[in-house]
């Protein structure tokens, strides 16, 4: 029996893997944050340039509780099992209850937690929350055409790459950014949940 749009309703929750746990971002995060993300090669297709300082982590934490107010967007702080810090930040972000569709987007993890296995453990955790507690019927990632890396970390997840939004947005270093979209929809889930498990196998 397919589930009724009341049952997807993405709101603040912890989600924990073997490496990382997600949790609703808070303005304790601050200084971990400013710690892991202070390095402008991080944000560089980002909307923001990086975090200058604990005070702007505060800032930019508060505005994504803002946003967040109205059920339009869930932050996640990224926390590393091991050392206990906070080590980056993602988000189910266009959640659109009607029609049970969310975007996993606003990903950053500091460079040293970068190709170390938790971004392929975070969005398993997103994506099985998503489907699997929410009964969303679709998923979907985006990255500027010019991010290579990203572009080919989403496609190793198992994502289908749809299309690109040309002349999409303005970047912030003036170029026009050409915009990829990807999805994951329900139908896919089951084959791309036994990949990402394969994958953090390894």
């Amino acid at each position: 029996m397919a589930r009724t749009s009341t049952s997807f309703d993405p709101h603040p929750v912890t989600l924990t893997g073997n490496m990382a746990r997600l949790e609703p971002i808070a303005p304790g995060h601050a200084a971990d944050l400013f710690a892991a993300g202070a390095e402008e090669l991080i944000w560089r297709y980002a909307a923001r340039p990086a975090l200058k300082s604990v005070a702007d982590a505060e800032d930019w934490i508060k505005a994504c509780l803002q946003e967040g107010a109205d059920g339009a967007r869930v932050t996640f702080a990224v926390i590393h099992l091991e050392t206990g810090r906070a080590v980056g930040s993602t988000a189910y972000i266009d959640i659109v209850r009607e029609h049970r569709t969310l975007e996993i987007g606003m990903t950053w993890y500091g460079t040293a937690w970068q190709r170390t296995g938790v971004n392929t453990e975070c969005k398993y955790l997103l994506l099985r929350h998503a489907f699997e507690d929410l009964a969303a019927r679709r998923v979907s990632l985006k990255a500027d055409s010019r991010n290579v890396r990203s572009r080919r970390a989403i496609l190793r997840l198992g994502a289908v790459e749809e299309g690109t939004l040309r002349n999409h947005r303005i970047a912030r270093d003036g170029a026009d950014r050409h915009t990829v979209y990807f999805s994951v929809i329900e139908s896919e889930w089951p084959a791309v949940k036994k990949r990402l498990q394969g994958l953090m196998r390894r």
